[in-house]
């Protein structure tokens, strides 16, 4: 996969209707307008929201998860300790430290660990959030070195890791691999690669910033999963919908250091209650459903292939099948902008939003999208997700 762009429609900073991507901002809003009003969709996202929207829920719900009536948080203390209490609890790990950003969490572990092991090489797969969305932070802003075990689309095999050719400090495992379609391991494969990197004393670091929704497939519960590692990374913007930010979970120890890297690059913020708040919120309401999402989504992923499959498309794939979590991709043999449009105009005309934004991929002539089932997706039936193919795919031929 060469595209590298972040699969999301969520706002940025080109947002601005002078900025030279004004065009595209202005397809961008007319496709959230459009998901907006759907009365039918898959899954929908806070940010989403408008701000007055954002800001009303987070007040009428918040106090669910946390006493309103106790003082704003100040560098950390108050609401954030709780929430990094809470995430320590949930992982079954010693302690947890809140950031801004994954990426700053995760350049703080994987710095952290350079420093302990001696060595500043980190193996990790070339499709991984730090390889493809970050900029080459790691190596810019954390004088790190970074290998690949394998370029297979799957995370590398305990062969893989014993095999390769050159000393590394920490292995760095993304679970699920959104890049190559959310895909995971078995148990075993996963419990054979962290011990692989044992092998040759290299400490293991989990990129888990979809973590939450692994455990249905492993059939293990989080706390078995986040044991295996030396630390965790975990995300709650994503999954757990919440506003932003992310914690780095681990031995106290660690997080100790952790905290004093995250004042150097620059994450100890004075206020975070927002973020805070509305992750205490998607850890009570969103993680325990979703494995329900994640059994859910192998529904829409067969109904989908049946409904590809009757309609006559030419070639597709839905990948994985069945899905390993509650997200998947889904592959069509036409441009993306035709299935963009084809989307947003079901969309408007229809008030069901079957597929999002697509993207251009290798090789030439396909593209992907990548399909999220979460609550709202829960009232979808086979026939639904069929109907909505047939209709979708009657549009490409328009």
């Amino acid at each position: 996969m060469t595209d590298t762009t972040d699969r999301t429609d969520l706002p940025d900073s080109s947002d601005s209707p002078d900025s030279p991507d004004a065009g595209e901002q202005g397809r961008r809003r007319r496709r959230l307008t459009a998901w907006k009003k759907s009365g039918r969709i898959l899954a929908r996202a806070s940010a989403e929201s408008t701000l007055g929207e954002r800001l009303t829920a987070l007040a009428a719900d918040a106090g669910s998860a946390y006493d309103l009536d106790e003082w704003a948080d100040v560098y950390g203390d108050g609401v954030v300790a709780e929430l990094e209490r809470r995430v320590a609890r949930t992982l079954g790990l010693e302690a947890a430290a809140f950031f801004p950003t994954g990426t700053m969490a995760q350049q703080v572990a994987l710095r952290c660990w350079a420093g302990r092991t001696g060595n500043a090489t980190v193996a990790l797969h070339p499709l991984s959030h730090p390889e493809v969305h970050e900029g080459g932070a790691l190596a810019a802003v954390s004088g790190l070195r970074t290998v690949h075990p394998t370029h297979a689309p799957r995370l590398p095999t305990a062969d893989e890791i014993r095999a390769f050719d050159e000393p590394f400090g920490t292995l760095m495992l993304e679970l699920p691999l959104r890049d190559a379609g959310f895909v995971l391991p078995s148990w075993e494969e996963l419990t054979a690669a962290v011990d692989a990197a044992r092998e040759r004393d290299a400490v293991v670091h989990f990129d888990g910033a979809r973590l939450w929704e692994c455990a249905p497939h492993f059939g293990r519960t989080l706390p078995e999963i986040a044991e295996l590692a030396d630390s965790v990374y975990v995300s709650f913007y994503k999954s757990l919908d919440a506003m932003s930010g992310a914690a780095l979970a681990g031995p106290a120890s660690l997080i100790a250091e952790a905290r004093t890297w995250r004042h150097r690059y620059g994450g100890q913020v004075f206020q975070q209650f927002p973020a805070a708040l509305s992750a205490l919120l998607g850890l009570e309401r969103e993680l325990p459903r979703l494995p329900e999402y994640v059994a859910h989504a192998k529904v829409v992923a067969a109904a989908l292939a049946d409904g590809f499959r009757a309609a006559g498309v030419p070639w597709f794939r839905v990948h994985p099948e069945p899905p390993h979590t509650h997200q998947f991709q889904v592959w069509l043999p036409y441009p993306a902008e035709v299935l963009t449009e084809a989307a947003v105009r079901q969309a408007e005309e229809t008030g069901v939003t079957l597929f999002r934004r697509w993207f251009a991929d290798t090789p030439p002539g396909l593209a992907v999208t990548e399909v999220t089932v979460a609550s709202p997706g829960l009232e979808w039936t086979r026939e639904d997700v069929r109907a909505a193919v047939a209709d979708f795919t009657g549009r490409l031929a328009r």
